[in-house]
């Protein structure tokens, strides 16, 4: 007697030919199943998330959720944009369950019906996403899978929407309390090693020499954050320098040098800090490593005192230039900038200095965005973590992309872990900015 195909494969593979139950023998016989799955790819992929969305046993789950995985990962480009269109119209919310729960819930506004309002208002899509997680090491496909959606909805606006469910998912998923904090350095397993080279992208390195400095001497270290389901693919990881002093420019860290004692080092700089998924954007890190990194450095070395980044300043150059439309001295600095002497002259330098920290800590300290916080990225992640504005530093990186972004500048924020905390909560309070006084006469000077 022939075997029999399993149900959950027969409703597969009646999703994928339209067969009804009258054909079922036709549609379990050995035939039906290759041909059913030589489907292309993206057919395969929605007939397997309508089959995903019924009443299945935990093993028919993992399978087809695997079969959906698979059929993912061979969808060509074009057809990307077509599936999150499909997640978008067939699997939101259903409006009379709403409408249903909402009215219960208005005539009687209690727990358990408040909890049934909440469970309709879910979008369906997130179910679906929590049923494909299942299969094996699909948390990082779905991370990829979202890196793709974030690409697509640049030009597709109304994508948001699953992106938002992709989001709430993985910010539960990539709780802190799941993820490791691991050292990295040159005995690291190279397929880490290969990822740190690959992922870096504030300051990029060219080849395993490089990468070699920047991990390899007394006073250099590296950590990272892993994740159970995502193995050894780094999730964010922050490159740190030991120095006497902070430091004002990034040449003398990246650069070969006469590396510092930690015994003799005063001050740990973090001076490079990479997000390395794309598709985890938004989903924060950056503020638990950094103040677990300073607590097991300060735990190593007692003589550290000072904990301070070396961080870009990206959107400066493109406020200079907003600002120069309607001052006049904006406008006669960006022209300035613009233009290559003041890179080798040292006198044309020193005559700028004074009108560009000005202008930089204007920038940091009053620009804001329509939220009321701080224009600029890097700085919003920062003071947002509980770090204080503290140096700006000019020329202090002559790199192409630091001189399009910021004309050179860079800005050191100190972390002080007995300030962190109150200088976070006035920071989520009323977008109070954590700054130095040195900061502030800088601005003053710029009136």
């Amino acid at each position: 007697m022939a075997k029999r195909t399993r149900p959950f494969l027969t409703d597969l593979i009646r999703a994928l030919t339209g067969e009804r139950r009258s054909k079922e023998r036709d549609a379990d016989s050995p035939e039906a199943v290759a041909q059913a799955l030589a489907r292309p790819p993206l057919e395969r992929l929605l007939a397997a998330c309508d089959v995903l969305m019924g009443h299945l046993g935990e093993a028919a789950l993992l399978a087809v959720a695997e079969t959906a995985v698979e059929a993912y990962s061979e969808l060509p480009p074009t057809d990307k944009p077509i599936f999150f269109a499909h997640l978008r119209d067939r699997f939101g919310a259903e409006p009379e369950p709403i409408e249903r729960a909402y009215a219960a819930w208005a005539d009687q506004p209690d727990a358990a019906r408040l909890a049934t309002l909440f469970q309709a208002a879910e979008p369906r899509r997130q179910k679906l996403l929590r049923r494909l997680n299942m299969a094996p090491n699909a948390t990082l496909a779905l991370v990829h899978m979202r890196a793709d959606l974030l690409r697509a909805a640049k030009s597709d606006p109304d994508l948001a929407a699953i992106d938002a469910d992709f989001a709430h998912l993985f910010r539960a998923w990539f709780n802190r309390g799941f993820l490791e904090m691991r050292r990295i350095d040159w005995d690291t397993p190279a397929s880490i090693l290969e990822k740190i080279l690959d992922y870096e992208s504030v300051h990029p390195m060219v080849g395993w020499d490089e990468l070699r400095r920047r991990l390899d001497p007394v006073d250099r270290r590296c950590y990272a954050f892993f994740h159970p389901t995502t193995g050894n693919e780094p999730l964010i990881f922050v490159e740190v320098a030991l120095t006497r002093g902070i430091p004002e420019s990034i040449a003398p860290l990246l650069l070969p040098g006469d590396p510092v004692d930690p015994e003799d080092a005063d001050t740990a700089v973090f001076y490079s800090i990479n997000n390395s998924l794309a598709g985890l954007r938004g989903i924060s890190f950056g503020s638990f490593l950094i103040k677990h990194v300073a607590a097991a450095l300060a735990a190593d070395l007692p003589g550290l005192r000072t904990f301070v980044t070396l961080s870009p300043v990206p959107g400066f150059a493109r406020w200079l230039a907003a600002e120069a439309e309607h001052d006049e001295r904006a406008r006669e600095l960006a022209e300035r900038l613009g233009e290559a002497g003041w890179r080798a002259e040292e006198g044309t330098r020193e005559s700028l200095r004074a009108d560009v920290l000005a202008a930089a800590a204007a920038y940091i300290l009053r620009a804001k965005a329509d939220s009321g916080e701080p224009l600029d990225p890097v700085a919003r992640f920062h003071l947002g973590n509980g770090a204080s504005a503290w140096q700006l530093n000019w020329p202090a990186d002559l790199s192409e992309d630091a001189l399009r972004r910021a004309h050179g500048v860079m800005i050191n924020y100190r972390y002080d872990p007995t300030l962190i905390e109150d200088q976070h909560e006035a920071y989520v309070r009323d977008n109070t900015i954590a700054h130095s006084d040195a900061l502030e006469a800088l601005r003053r000077a710029g009136r």
